[in-house]
């Protein structure tokens, strides 16, 4: 073949005597020597297959220009962040009471421990029963102490609520009783409106651009997010929640689809993971802001005044030459290409630039179909999308179970975004040492051995049932906790290889709508831990957990590798179809080609 002819010339070319001295003074073969040429040589050659990250070389690696995009890309991560899980901390837990101030009219100066006394029942422990009163009576405030009220009824009035210290919306819509189940109503909701988000913006961003589908996704994220708080019912803030989630949804897959197009190599990497890690620090501030806050609308003010900035991006962010270039549009591409470089202060060869032009076939008329039609697509994106729905009824379940364990809100964001930050940094090492593939097995993998932990902790609401030896109750809490929070360890990791690596996979004309498709398996997997957490026994949700992990285990090694691999544009390439250096072995070149 040519090019292992090339390559053989390459590594002729080496000085021979320098390699040997080398080797000698190691004391051992040549194979770590020949690893290291044939990694460059690697990646040498992946830009000769890619021309476009020649013209990215040429314009600065990662100059000026790039790491502006990538800074530009942290205060909207913030902002989803915060959005996202906002509507955790607008259901602060409030216990109430019936309203009976009908009592008030013949008693006026009953004080509110006296008026609950008389007008609410009591359970077999002697407490206050939330959701039932006694039938008003016309008597007179003597009569009722003396005889005391017998019939009881639910509430009628609404509810008090005494002992709140802040205002949510529980007692704001009395979300309590009968309603209690609208609360995870919202969750299903905020799902829906992802699993709906991620086919609508899929679909822009690959048909009308990365910078207006960023655009359209931060207008929502202001409108929705400002707006949400004035509603006046339940229903309105439903509406503005599916709002939200289908602009973080959108902001996510075009944003990593531009960053992928935009960045070559490592550096596409490690913006990624920063991004990502602005996003766990985005659940931070939010833990922080809603912990000072008294009032749930009061988060949603100061969510939307620290997003109106964000308008600013209409005139800074730029467009993928990339996608440019495969919709035809290569006078766009050249000055968008002449303008980095202008910015990197660097000068692109004119015959460099002139190899911008037209796709040989039109690829204007790519769509969700081709995912069908095309083998290895179909394959990736099956792949994918099993991958991504355990990671996400992973989660969901992980983060249920915390909460069961009576752990507060505020604990359940904090630490482990904490732990997201490190885990995702910790990916930078795997991602550079051994690759897309194994880094995404391996996370897998740990996420597997902490569910199997769980199988062997306690279950049922008072922590004491357990199938081992019994222990302490509190000993039991802290370790199921602490292993919780290391399994969300490890799938914040396995989230970030999971973005990187599926960008790298899918071609330019359909990068974002895969995105959608791997988003949508998500949803259905949040949704899906949500619906049967509360109906099935404990035991079950935490074994599909294991079960959907070795699943997803097995079908990663179905991909290939994408580290120092280049991007494939069109359908006409595939993933596989890679430079056969790529399969080369010290073993298979003789120590004479050295």
């Amino acid at each position: 073949m040519a090019g292992e002819e090339n390559v053989k010339e390459e590594l002729r070319s080496q000085d021979a005597s320098s390699n040997l001295s080398q080797h000698e003074a190691a004391g051992h073969p040549h194979s770590w020597s020949l690893e290291m040429l044939l990694r460059r040589l690697r990646t040498d050659h992946t830009k000769q297959d890619d021309k476009f990250a020649n013209l990215l070389d040429a314009v600065g690696e990662f100059g000026t220009f790039q790491q502006r995009l990538v800074a530009l890309t942290f205060i909207p991560s913030i902002m989803s962040a915060f959005f996202m899980f906002a509507g955790y901390f607008v259901f602060t837990a409030q216990k109430p009471y019936c309203n009976t101030s009908w009592i008030l009219a013949v008693g006026p100066n009953l004080s509110e421990a006296e008026q609950l006394n008389l007008t609410i029942p009591r359970g077999p422990n002697g407490s206050f029963l939330m959701c039932l009163m006694y039938l008003p009576v016309p008597w007179n405030l003597d009569s009722i102490i003396h005889f005391g009220l017998n019939d009881t009824d639910k509430c009628q009035d609404g509810w008090i609520y005494p002992d709140a210290k802040t205002r949510s919306l529980i007692n704001e819509f009395d979300l309590v009783c009968d309603a209690e189940t609208k609360k995870d109503t919202a969750h299903i909701m905020f799902m829906a409106g992802i699993l709906i988000g991620s086919l609508i913006f899929g679909l822009i961003t690959d048909k009308m651009g990365r910078y207006p589908a960023i655009l359209l996704s931060l207008l929502g994220l202001i409108i929705f997010g400002f707006g949400t708080a004035f509603v006046n019912s339940f229903h309105l803030y439903l509406l503005f929640r599916f709002g939200i989630s289908q602009s973080v949804v959108g902001y996510s897959i075009s944003s990593i689809s531009l960053a992928t197009e935009w960045l070559v190599g490592e550096h596409r990497a490690h913006a990624i993971i920063l991004e990502h890690c602005f996003f766990a620090v985005g659940a931070m501030l939010l833990t922080g802001i809603a912990y000072s806050l008294p009032h749930w609308r009061l988060l949603f003010l100061v969510g939307g005044a620290l997003a109106v900035p964000l308008i600013s991006y209409i005139w800074i962010l730029p467009e993928s030459p990339r996608w440019l270039m495969m919709k035809g549009k290569v006078k766009e591409a050249k000055q968008m290409l002449c303008y980095a470089a202008s910015v990197n202060k660097k000068t692109i060869p004119s015959n460099l630039l002139d190899e911008v032009q037209l796709p040989r076939k039109k690829v204007t008329q790519a769509s969700v179909l081709d995912f069908c039609k095309n083998r290895q697509l179909c394959k990736v994106i099956l792949v994918m999308s099993c991958v991504w729905f355990t990671v996400s009824y992973t989660y969901f379940t992980l983060s249920l179970r915390m909460r069961e364990l009576g752990v507060s809100v505020h604990f359940r964001h904090v630490v482990p975004s904490i732990m997201e930050v490190s885990a995702r940094l910790c990916c930078i090492f795997l991602l550079q040492q051994i690759g897309r593939k194994w880094s995404l097995a391996v996370t897998l993998l740990q996420t597997i051995i902490w569910c199997l932990l769980l199988l062997f902790l306690p279950e049922g609401e008072d922590g004491l049932r357990l199938r081992r030896p019994r222990c302490p109750a509190t000993g039991l809490k802290s370790m199921m906790i602490l292993v919780l929070t290391l399994g969300e360890f490890s799938l914040a990791a396995t989230v970030t290889v999971f973005f990187l690596y599926t960008a790298e996979l899918l071609p330019t004309v359909l990068r974002a709508t895969g995105l959608g498709l791997v988003f949508l398996a998500s949803a259905a997997g949040a949704i899906l831990s949500l619906t049967i957490i509360n109906q099935t026994p404990s035991f079950l949700p935490i074994f599909l957990c294991c079960a959907l992990a070795i699943v997803a285990f097995s079908l990663s090694f179905l991909l290939p590798e994408t580290r120092d691999q280049p991007l494939f544009d069109s359908l006409d390439h595939s993933p596989e179809m890679r430079n056969k250096v790529k399969d080369m072995t010290p073993e298979d070149t003789s120590s004479d080609d050295v």
